[in-house]
């Protein structure tokens, strides 16, 4: 027999764990007892999932949260479905009061705490028993790990971590969907009987690590490459030749830039996601398309075409080898080249010169997204990270679990009323003295929400005004040197700064 922390700490182990993100309270603190990994810190538990978040995408493993209670789930709910949306293996554990008091709604209860975190995790639960919590986390584990991955949550009372129970075994499970071969066969034949075939790459070809054999069947097979709309992650090098850009969230405007092509295969995306109504066909009349992808929701909300059920990147290997060779003719991405003024078009150009060669852009920029995809190429694998759900606050503490992850200088583009959803995710940086230069684009506003309300009809919106806040002192005071630029003329030595410095920096760049 072992005691509940003991079988929960060999869980762990086996599956890869190696620190514990959290904001700790009085209901999880028999969890830390002799805890055999590092305590990553948050003040916030909004910040403490984003955290995990991009470190369990970044490192490609599992990744453990514990939250507080009730209060402290509640806190985590915003970064909780941006994990369910970013397909990231979060694994939760949030604090419960002592057993023997559940039936007197004591301080600090939960009532029902596995329904809280739905439908926004793949797997909830408050086990029945103490001697059961070794088994749920197993469970946790491997259905986080399972594609599509995903965040799962496990309620554990207070008092069961120092019971009792048998050492539950260790399953080493392959998760892995390999695409049938009559599958294949459909995908290979809609490349190779067309003219102009299109590739429309999303979150899953990187979640999948399918960067390479991307590249690969585009070259074989003679395919523009466009990413999909709001993809959440690099998908294909945006300086290759076939890089033919980026397809926005409008109806109208997909069909528009697909229309020169007479078949179109998307992979690792939904067809398509939107961000406003539209009308007509999802994709031009003429053309055939299909999908490959892990996500059987993707394939159920198909109207129309076909799909292919399994994991992207070996799918995508197989179309490589399967296709015929075919020369590319079709249209490059080109980039803007913006006057010299402090606009977020003009600073990105200079981040995209002056940022070191192996760094990881963080986008939270809403504003400032459309002139990026102008002017700052992402070029590497495991190079972009930003927010599939749409929600802020994502992507200031998710800089800090990319930067944990994969060791690399992390350049944080964050709007600032973004940033300000986790601002206190600056201490965690100090603390851990992390390579990341955070980089406001200040204009003063929401303004991507003014910019949007012309959808509406609308000429003015209330409450977007942000004229006022300083982040060279919010970050001071938290530890974190920080700079102020408002020309242009100070920008390139701030910016290289920045980059130069091995620890977290702010600079707060005033755009107009």
């Amino acid at each position: 027999m072992v005691t509940v922390r003991e079988a929960a700490f060999a869980v762990f182990e086996h599956f890869g764990v190696d620190r514990l993100f959290g904001n700790p309270g009085s209901t999880e603190l028999p969890m830390l007892k002799g805890l055999p990994f590092p305590y990553v810190m948050g003040l916030n538990e909004a910040v403490v999932v984003g955290m995990a978040d991009g470190y369990a995408r970044a490192g490609r493993k599992p990744a453990l949260v514990n939250l507080h209670s009730a209060a402290g789930t509640g806190h985590s709910l915003g970064n909780l479905f941006t994990a369910w949306k970013n397909n990231a293996p979060v694994v939760v554990t949030a604090g419960q009061q002592a057993r023997s008091i559940l039936p007197f709604d004591p301080f600090l209860y939960a009532e029902r705490p596995s329904e809280f975190p739905r439908p926004y995790v793949k797997y909830s639960v408050e086990p029945a028993r103490a001697q059961d919590v070794p088994l749920a986390l197993i469970r946790a584990f491997i259905t986080a790990l399972t594609p599509p991955m995903g965040p799962v949550f496990v309620s554990i009372p207070v008092d069961d971590w120092d019971r009792e129970c048998e050492m539950p075994g260790l399953p080493d499970i392959d998760a892995l969907t390999i695409p049938s071969a009559t599958g294949i066969e459909r995908l290979a034949t809609l490349l190779d009987e067309a003219e102009r075939p299109a590739l429309v790459l999303g979150t899953g070809v990187a979640n999948c690590d399918g960067w390479h054999c991307a590249i690969a069947l585009a070259e074989k097979a003679g395919c523009a490459v466009f990413a999909a709309p709001y993809a959440a992650r690099e998908t294909f090098p945006e300086d290759h030749p076939q890089f033919a850009g980026f397809l926005n969230a409008w109806r109208d405007q997909i069909r528009d830039a697909l229309d020169p092509f007479d078949a179109i295969l998307v992979a690792g995306a939904p067809v398509f996601t939107y961000h406003v109504e539209g009308e007509g066909p999802h994709w031009p009349t003429h053309a055939k398309l299909m999908a490959l992808s892990d996500d059987p929701q993707h394939l159920a909300n198909l109207p129309g075409g076909g799909g292919v059920l399994g994991d992207v990147n070996e799918g995508l290997a197989q179309l490589a080898e399967r296709t015929n060779q075919r020369d590319y003719t079709g249209p490059t991405h080109k980039l803007l080249t913006p006057e010299a003024e402090m606009s977020a078009a003009y600073v990105l150009t200079r981040i995209a010169a002056l940022r070191p060669e192996s760094s990881v852009i963080v986008e939270e920029s809403p504003t400032s997204r459309g002139s990026q995809h102008g002017t700052l190429p992402i070029t590497r694998q495991g190079g972009f990270y930003t927010c599939a759900s749409g929600g802020l606050g994502y992507s200031l503490p998710g800089a800090l679990g990319v930067a944990m992850a994969q060791y690399d200088k992390v350049i944080a583009i964050l709007g600032d009323g973004a940033s300000m959803y986790t601002i206190q995710g600056l201490f965690t940086a100090f603390q851990e003295n992390l390579p990341v230069s955070f980089l406001v684009m200040n204009n003063a506003a929401y303004a991507a929400l003014t910019g949007f309300s012309g959808e509406f009809g609308m000429n003015h919106v209330p409450g977007c005004d942000l004229t006022g806040l300083d982040f060279v002192k919010l970050a001071s005071g938290q530890g974190v040197s920080a700079r102020m630029v408002d020309s242009i003329d100070d920008l390139d030595a701030a910016l290289r700064w920045s980059f130069d410095c091995d620890g977290p920096t702010l600079v707060d760049l005033r755009i107009n």
